[in-house]
């Protein structure tokens, strides 16, 4: 039973941010960050772009101005500034006023009629001759200067300051200082930035939402797996798997995992009820047999050594009998787990068959075992030595049991381009038809009384049967009452691309 303490901490942790709102605030913070980057590059560069062509643009006008201004010989003053300036022109006038003094220039000379162009012509004494304003600028210096950026009269603007030199004379004859103001520059650069920003709150939102969806759409599997993982966790006997996904990506791989983890588990458990189950029930009739002796001993038996000798014999046959029990039980259980402990092991399979053979025609010196050993080379097979070893045993020891009066034992081997093929037939008395399914059950015996004789539990052929099928392989038997009985074996052999 969980205690509240667990289940209160259970609580919290659902009540964690959902891995979809991670997804989503870390989508979103990446949009963000790249999108921020975006725009200050695309701010960057454009309010470069623009202050660089003003700047051009301002210099190229001072500069072709100035030009024109140098074609006279005499100290600039009024006349002389605006016959140069008119001379030089051939397009529209625009007039300024200026002491009474109606001032002709032309749209190039006011930068193509810009009102946020100023020109201000200066002679020797830095007096202002001739303007485009109607504000007063005095100059700011008499040496050139390339157009920076200025504040004159609370205005922001590029500032130039060029002195006219006469082309003839190579003579000062006055200054020319141009203004522009920036403040179309000001409103383009708050338009921009106010646009950027709102694309940026706009594709933020956008993002989140697209975010949320996507994440939604592609952790709806995780979802899925927690739910039916929390299932289990409440209701661990009922029968719950993951549904199969068709998403044909990792999550669908992770799903079939899952499933196939869970099948295992579940066959460990019911292996380990089984194990109890099997081992209480075989387990039972030893006990009794044990206690009854003992029961009788402390009645009257223990003085009279006949039946103290009979009683103590028989309980060492039942406690031998238990011991080969409880280890037959657990072979059986090993070799349910065969495909974690020994799924890569490789074994040779002709000069174990050849060991097994001899070894019985050792033990065994009544018997005659014939070997039909059809292999010319060595066949490696896909088992563990061991168990390999193991099944041949317990066939063969069962063909010696249950041999009658032909005590005799024929074994072949042979192969094709997938299998190992291995026949071991004894003439003894045969299986039943109705039996001969039945043979590979646990504790399954076709004579009870003469498999207790023989010592047998019924649990060998049990074995060798999941031995083989854990490794992928097939054993069957055919059996004739009266004539004897054919257990047929087949293992998979190593391919040549596997070796």
């Amino acid at each position: 039973m969980r205690s509240p303490l667990k289940d209160e901490r259970r609580l919290e942790e659902l009540r964690r941010p959902s891995l979809t709102l991670k997804w989503t605030f870390a989508s979103s913070f990446f949009f963000f960050v790249v999108f921020t980057i975006f725009a200050v590059i695309t701010y960057k560069s454009s309010i470069n772009l623009y202050v660089a062509k003003e700047r051009n643009d301002i210099e190229e006008v001072t500069y072709q101005i100035a030009s024109l201004l140098a074609n006279e010989n005499e100290p600039l003053d009024l006349k002389q500034a605006y016959r140069a300036l008119r001379l030089g022109s051939t397009d529209a006038i625009k007039l300024v006023d200026m002491d009474a003094i109606q001032v002709a220039v032309d749209p190039f000379v006011a930068k193509i009629g810009n009102p946020e162009f100023s020109l201000f012509v200066y002679n020797l004494e830095k007096e202002v001759v001739l303007k485009t304003s109607q504000e007063n600028i005095a100059l700011q210096q008499t040496d050139p200067s390339n157009a920076t950026i200025e504040v004159i009269n609370n205005k922001e603007g590029f500032l130039l300051v060029q002195p006219i030199y006469s082309k003839e004379m190579r003579e000062k004859i006055g200054y020319i200082q141009t203004f522009y103001e920036l403040t179309a520059f000001n409103q383009f650069q708050k338009r921009l930035m106010s646009m950027l920003i709102l694309l940026e709150v706009v594709s933020l939102i956008l993002s989140s939402i697209l975010g949320y969806l996507l994440a939604s759409y592609y952790l709806k599997p995780l979802r899925l797996l927690r739910d039916t993982m929390e299932q289990i966790r409440k209701k661990p006997q009922d029968d719950i798997y993951m549904p199969e996904l068709e998403t044909n990506d990792e999550l669908a791989d992770l799903a079939e995992i899952f499933n196939e983890m869970l099948d295992r588990m579940r066959s460990y458990t019911e292996l380990q009820e089984q194990f109890v189950e099997d081992v209480s029930h075989e387990l039972r009739t030893p006990v009794a047999v044990i206690e009854g002796h003992l029961n009788m001993l402390n009645r009257w038996g223990k003085d009279d050594p006949e039946i103290l000798a009979e009683s103590i014999e028989a309980s060492v046959q039942e406690i031998t009998r238990m011991k080969t029990l409880v280890q037959e039980m657990l072979d059986l259980t090993r070799a349910e787990q065969v495909d974690v402990r020994h799924g890569h092991e490789r074994t040779n399979a002709k000069s174990v068959v050849n060991q097994i053979v001899n070894n019985f025609r050792m033990i065994h010196p009544e018997f005659v075992f014939t070997l039909d050993d059809d292999l010319y080379t060595e066949k490696i097979v896909k088992i563990y030595r061991n168990h390999f070893e193991q099944i041949l045993i317990i066939i063969m020891d069962n063909a010696v049991k249950y041999s009658t009066d032909r005590k005799e034992v024929h074994v072949s081997i042979s192969s094709n381009l997938r299998e190992l093929e291995i026949a071991i037939q004894d003439f003894g008395e045969g299986i039943p038809a109705d039996d001969v399914s039945k043979i590979f059950h646990r504790f399954y015996r076709v004579d009870k009384a003469r498999a207790r004789t023989t010592g047998s539990n019924g649990l060998g052929l049990s074995i060798a049967k999941k031995l083989i099928d854990s490794y992928k392989g097939r054993i069957y038997a055919e059996s004739q009452l009266g004539a004897g009985t054919i257990f047929r074996i087949f293992i998979p052999i190593v391919s040549l691309d596997e070796e």
